[in-house]
């Protein structure tokens, strides 16, 4: 009697192990077994033990996620959870170059569909999936090193799509046409009127598959606060759109309304590029501002004054002087004194002696 693929399950923790090293998150595990995530995760935790036809399959992809070709077709077709190819840091064997391209192709795609789910627009999503990658290049050795890159890159792009600023940029003043679905349209309305932490943990937790303090930990904030956030935004989405107040119907129609938008990432290279310019470009302004302070120091040494000049006391009036006496009428003897020297020669006398009396 041949063993059923169900009896040859490893270990919960092995489980767990494997599912992380396909770069799968327990929501796209149980799509593919058919059950919910819930039954997944008690899978993992040993609460309960895989059965019937849901057990063989869950065995058979287990013992595919084993293979390591087979683990690395899976990856290949799921959208990034947590980890790519190879869970933890990237492998040493390729280039840094070799790297970055293999972390962009894995999670660049899916990440700009999240983002536009965040943002509704589809040019801020592609433009935040880049910048947070070219921040990442510039980076590298931290984010090769981290335990898991596509987080450490999501999170980025997540902070760059929700930044505040880009409402006082003339480009995205105006609204972009909305989808043309309108139950696509009616979702994504919906996500917009929640707050961005709020539609954050939504789309980590219903879009995403991470799991509560996963995502508490991504938004930085506490398990209960992630999960009060969860249930407002879920009653939110659910008063717009009844239909879906069920989460596995959520996360489908996220999953659809992200995937029917034409969204498109740039080439690695390209990224690469720009982040290698942006790098220059900030190293060289650095380097003029400290040039222009080292001037403006300099200049200022060598005009500023050796010695000290005591400064000069304002000026003051000075009261009690008395006015000038005007000039009153000459007497008899300084008349006759005046019309004697008016008679004598221009140049008067050659000299004048004192005389007493």
């Amino acid at each position: 009697m041949t063993e059923s693929p169900a009896s040859k399950l490893p270990s919960p923790k092995e489980r767990r192990r494997l599912r992380e090293s396909g770069s799968l998150t327990q929501a796209q595990v149980a799509a593919q077994v058919g059950v919910r995530r819930a039954t997944v995760r008690a899978w993992e935790r040993g609460r309960s033990a895989p059965g019937g036809q849901e057990g063989e399959a869950y065995a058979r992809l287990l013992a595919a996620l084993a293979e390591p070709t087979a683990a690395q077709g899976v990856a290949g077709q799921a959208s990034p959870g947590k980890h790519p190819p190879g869970a933890g840091a990237l492998p040493s064997a390729l280039t840094a170059a070799q790297a970055f391209d293999a972390l962009y192709a894995f999670c660049a795609p899916a990440l700009v569909r999240q983002a536009y789910l965040l943002t509704g627009r589809r040019e801020l999503a592609r433009e935040s999936v880049e910048r947070a990658f070219q921040l990442a290049w510039q980076r590298w050795p931290e984010v090769a090193r981290d335990r898991d890159p596509a987080g450490w890159v999501r999170a980025i792009a997540y902070e760059c799509a929700l930044s505040p600023w880009h409402r006082f940029r003339p480009r995205y003043r105006s609204p972009e046409p909305p989808p043309v679905d309108p139950a696509d349209r009616a979702l994504l309305n919906a996500l917009l009127q929640l707050p961005p932490s709020y539609r954050r943990t939504l789309v980590l937790y219903d879009g995403v598959g991470l799991d509560l303090p996963e995502t508490a930990a991504e938004t930085e904030a506490s398990t209960p606060a992630a999960a009060g956030r969860l249930t407002h935004a879920r009653q939110v989405v659910a008063a717009h759109v009844p239909a879906l107040a069920d989460p596995a119907v959520l996360h489908r129609r996220l999953a659809e309304l992200a995937s029917s938008e034409r969204l498109l990432a740039a080439k690695p290279t390209a990224v690469r590029a720009c982040g290698e310019r942006r790098n220059v470009f900030w190293t060289r302004a650095a380097i003029a501002f400290t040039v222009t302070i080292i001037g403006a120091t300099t200049l200022t040494l060598r005009s500023a004054p050796t010695h000290y000049e005591p400064p000069i006391a304002p000026a003051q009036a000075v009261h009690g002087v008395p006015p000038p006496a005007a000039m009153g009428p000459l007497s008899r003897q300084e008349l006759a004194l005046r019309a004697r020297l008016h008679r004598q020669e221009a140049n008067g006398p050659e000299r004048l002696m004192p005389v007493a009396r």
